[in-house]
C-alpha cells in the first residue's frame, strides 16, 4: 500500500490525519471545502489536493481507480446544523458515502469509513456503563442518523459485495485545527478575545475526550492491521468529564471566566466509548492520556496561530447570539 486517498482532508480530523499519514504514504486529499474545510490546513504538506464532491461519481472513480486505500473522513458534522438544514446532511454523509462504495467496488480499493459515538444515541448521566461496537444504533439527531445509515451502507457492501473495508467508531475529538464554532475550541477563542467562556444548560453532559492525534493513530493502527470487515471503537479510556469540568479546567490554564448560556437542542447527556477490542486486538494505545496536558498543548496552538481562527471567529459569534448561546 503506497497511495492514499484521504476524503475530507482539509477538514479538523482529515488534515491532522494527512500530516500524519503523509509521512509514509502518498496522499490524495479531496475535499469540498465547505465552511469546515481550509486548505491552509494543509500547508507546507507534499499532497495533491483535489477540490471537488464525494457525491460526484466520476470523480471519485477516477480518484478512487488511481489510489491502494481510500480513508473516508468527508461528513457534515455539527449537530446543531443538522437541525437547520438536514438536507445537506444525507447528501453528503448518505449519497457520498454510497458513491465512494460504488467507486471501491468497481476497483478493488481498500476503503476505511470514519463514524463517530454519536451512532449509538446517549447513556445515562452517572452510569458506567459503555458503548461497545456491538451496542445497538439509536441515532437522536440528522447528523448521527446520516452517519448511522452510511456505517450500515459499508457494512452491507462488505457482506454483500465483498468491499475490502472496516470502520471505526470514535469519542468526541479535540486539538489543533478544529473549527471555532466546536465546543472546545470556543471557549479557548472566546477567552482569548477577553470574553467569557460558554456553558451550555448546566454542564452536566460528559463527554469521553479523544485527543486528534489519539484517533488518527488508531485509524491508521485499523488501516494496516485492522481485520476486513470489522468495526472498532476509538476512545481515550479515562478523560470522562462534564462539559463545566473541561471549562473550568480551560479557565484555570487561561485565567478566565465562564457564563451559563441556553442549552443545546436535543443535548445527549453521555457518551463513553469502550475502546478493548482495539487495543487488545491491534494493539493500540492513546498517548494524551491526561486531559489538561492536552488542552494546555491545544490552547498554545490557538494562542500560537490567531491568524488562522480570528477571520471567521465573529460570524460564529452572531450565529449562536441568535440562539441565545
Amino acid at each position: 500500500m503506497e497511495s492514499l486517498l484521504v476524503t475530507g482532508g482539509a477538514g479538523f480530523i482529515g488534515a491532522n490525519f494527512v500530516r500524519k499519514a503523509s509521512e509514509r504514504y502518498r496522499v490524495t486529499v479531496v475535499d469540498k471545502l465547505t465552511y469546515a474545510g481550509n486548505l491552509a490546513n494543509l500547508a507546507g504538506l507534499d499532497v495533491d489536493f483535489v477540490r471537488g464532491d464525494i457525491c460526484e461519481p466520476s470523480l471519485i472513480d477516477d480518484l478512487v481507480r488511481a489510489s491502494d486505500a481510500v480513508i473516508h473522513f468527508a461528513a457534515e458534522s455539527h449537530n446543531d446544523n443538522s437541525l437547520r438544514s438536514p438536507e445537506a446532511f444525507v447528501q453528503s454523509n448518505v449519497v457520498g458515502t454510497f458513491t465512494l462504495l460504488e467507486a471501491v467496488r468497481a476497483h478493488g480499493v481498500r476503503l476505511h469509513h470514519i463514524s463517530t459515538d454519536e451512532v449509538f444515541g446517549d447513556l445515562a448521566l452517572g452510569g458506567t456503563d459503555a458503548f461497545t461496537e456491538s451496542t445497538p444504533y439509536n441515532p437522536s439527531s440528522p447528523y448521527s442518523a446520516t452517519k448511522a445509515g452510511s456505517d450500515h451502507l459499508v457494512r452491507a457492501w462488505v457482506r454483500s459485495f465483498g468491499v475490502q473495508a472496516t470502520i471505526s467508531n470514535c469519542s468526541n475529538n479535540y486539538g489543533p485545527y478544529q473549527h471555532v464554532e466546536k465546543f472546545i475550541p470556543r471557549q479557548i477563542t472566546n477567552i482569548l478575545c477577553g470574553e467569557p467562556a460558554k456553558l451550555y444548560g448546566t454542564g452536566a453532559q460528559v463527554r469521553d475526550w479523544i485527543h486528534v492525534d489519539d484517533h488518527n493513530d488508531a485509524v491508521l493502527t485499523i488501516l494496516e492491521r485492522g481485520r476486513i470487515g470489522e468495526t472498532y471503537n476509538i476512545g481515550a479510556g479515562g478523560s470522562h468529564v462534564t462539559n463545566l469540568e473541561v471549562i473550568e479546567q480551560i479557565c484555570d490554564i487561561m485565567g478566565g471566566t465562564y457564563e451559563h448560556v441556553a442549552d443545546r437542542p436535543g443535548h445527549d447527556q453521555r457518551y463513553t466509548m469502550d475502546a478493548t477490542k482495539l487495543r487488545t486486538e491491534l494493539g493500540w494505545q492513546p498517548r494524551y492520556t491526561d486531559l489538561r496536558a492536552g488542552l494546555e498543548r491545544t490552547i498554545e496552538w490557538y494562542e500560537a496561530n490567531r491568524g488562522w481562527w480570528e477571520a471567521g471567529k465573529a460570524a460564529v459569534e452572531k450565529q449562536y447570539a441568535r440562539r441565545g448561546q
